[in-house]
C-alpha cells in the first residue's frame, strides 16, 4: 500500500481524462459521412472539403469540392433544411474553372471557405486556384450562389487556406491566409482596401517545429469566429510520420482588433482522424474542415469538414466549451516556433 502521503500515479489517468476532454468537443453526428459520390447526380471521384453557410431561409449551404474522375475540381452546392440530410445538389456543377478568362485555374478549383459580408450584402468566396504555378488564393462575391463575380488571383503562388473577416478592420478588408515561403509553412493576415490590391502582410501563427503534431505545416480550417473574447480559429496542423501525414485540427483565439496579435494557442490537437471514413479514403487520416454554421442559440457549431479526401462528414461543438478549453489547454512558450 502507497502512504497517505504519496503522489498517486496519475501518469495514465491524466492522459484519459484529457482525452474524453478533447473527444467531447466535437461530437460526429451519427449519419457520417453525410454526402458522398455516391449522392451525386452525376459522375464523380469524390466530394469534400466543403464551405458553409446559412441562408436566408434557415436552409444550409454546403459548396463543395467536388474532385471529377480527370483528378481536376470544381464546385457544386447542395442545401438541406436541416445540415444533415434531405441535401439537394445542384444538377450540374456551380462553379467550373474558366481556364480561358482566369488561366490560374486550368488545374481546377478548390477549398472554398464562405464569409456574408454584411456591408456589401454578398458572400465572399475565397478558394484555391490550381495551375502549372502550384495554388493560389482566388475570390468571388455572390448573392444567390447562381452567378459569381470573379476577382482572380488575390494571393499567388504557392498560397492557401484562405477566408476573409466579415468586417473591415481598421478600414481594411483582412485576409487569413497560408503561403508557403522560406519561412516555411506558416499563417498569414493580409489587409485590402478594394478586395483587390493587398499588402501589410504578417505572419500571425507559425507552424512549430519538432515533434509537436503541427510541426510540418498548418492552415487555416473555416473562417475565423467573432467571440466576446476575440477572433476564435479552428485551424489544421499536420505531421509527417513513417506512414504518410495526419491531419489534425487545433485552436487559436486572436485579439478582435488587432487579429494579427494571437491570445491564446492550443498546446494539444483537439479533433483527430478516429472514424473509419476519416482514416481510408484517397488520402488516409485526413480530417479538414472548411465551413461551419452557428446555431440560434450563438454558441452551437456545425463543423463540416472533408473526411480522408473523399466525403463530407459533421460534428458539432460548442463555442463556449472550445473558448474554456483554450484557457485551460494553451501555451504563450514561443520557443518551439520555427
Amino acid at each position: 500500500m502507497l502512504p497517505a502521503t504519496s503522489p498517486e500515479p496519475l501518469t495514465e489517468n491524466r492522459f484519459d481524462s484529457q482525452r474524453r476532454t478533447d473527444d467531447a468537443l466535437f461530437t460526429r453526428h451519427p449519419s457520417n459521412p453525410i454526402l458522398s459520390r455516391k449522392d451525386w447526380p452525376y459522375p464523380v471521384n469524390s466530394v469534400f472539403n466543403a464551405g458553409a453557410t446559412l441562408l436566408p431561409d434557415g436552409e444550409t449551404l454546403l459548396l463543395c469540392r467536388v474532385e471529377d474522375r480527370r483528378g481536376l475540381s470544381h464546385l457544386c452546392a447542395a442545401r438541406s433544411a436541416n445540415g444533415i440530410d434531405g441535401w439537394r445538389i445542384d444538377p450540374q456543377p456551380t462553379m467550373t474553372p474558366n481556364p480561358l478568362e482566369y488561366p490560374e485555374e486550368i488545374w481546377g478549383i478548390e477549398d472554398p471557405r464562405i464569409t456574408y459580408i454584411p456591408e456589401l450584402q454578398q458572400y465572399a468566396i475565397a478558394y484555391t486556384s490550381f495551375a502549372r504555378g502550384g495554388p493560389g488564393v482566388s475570390l468571388a462575391l455572390t448573392k444567390d450562389f447562381k452567378s459569381f463575380e470573379r476577382y482572380g488571383v488575390i494571393m499567388p503562388p504557392e498560397d492557401k487556406d484562405a477566408a476573409l473577416l466579415p468586417r473591415r478592420i481598421g478600414g481594411s478588408w483582412a485576409l487569413i491566409h497560408r503561403p508557403v515561403t522560406t519561412l516555411g509553412a506558416h499563417m498569414w493576415i493580409s489587409y485590402s482596401p478594394d478586395l483587390q490590391h493587398w499588402g501589410n502582410h504578417k505572419v500571425i501563427l507559425q507552424a512549430r517545429r519538432g515533434g509537436w503534431w503541427d510541426a510540418n505545416k498548418i492552415g487555416l480550417c473555416s473562417p475565423p469566429i467573432e467571440t466576446a473574447k476575440g477572433w476564435l480559429v479552428l485551424y489544421h496542423g499536420v505531421r509527417q510520420t513513417a506512414s504518410g501525414s495526419i491531419y489534425r485540427l487545433g485552436l487559436a483565439l486572436f485579439d478582435i482588433d488587432r487579429p494579427d496579435i494571437c491570445l491564446q494557442r492550443g498546446d494539444s490537437w483537439m479533433f483527430g482522424p478516429e472514424a473509419d471514413y476519416e482514416r481510408t479514403g484517397d488520402v488516409r487520416d485526413v480530417v479538414f474542415p472548411c465551413g461551419q454554421t452557428i446555431g440560434p442559440d450563438g454558441d452551437t457549431i456545425h463543423l463540416y469538414y472533408g473526411a480522408a479526401d473523399s466525403c463530407m462528414a459533421m460534428a458539432t461543438g460548442s463555442i463556449r466549451a472550445l473558448l474554456s478549453w483554450l484557457d485551460t489547454h494553451s501555451s504563450t512558450d514561443d520557443e518551439n516556433a520555427v
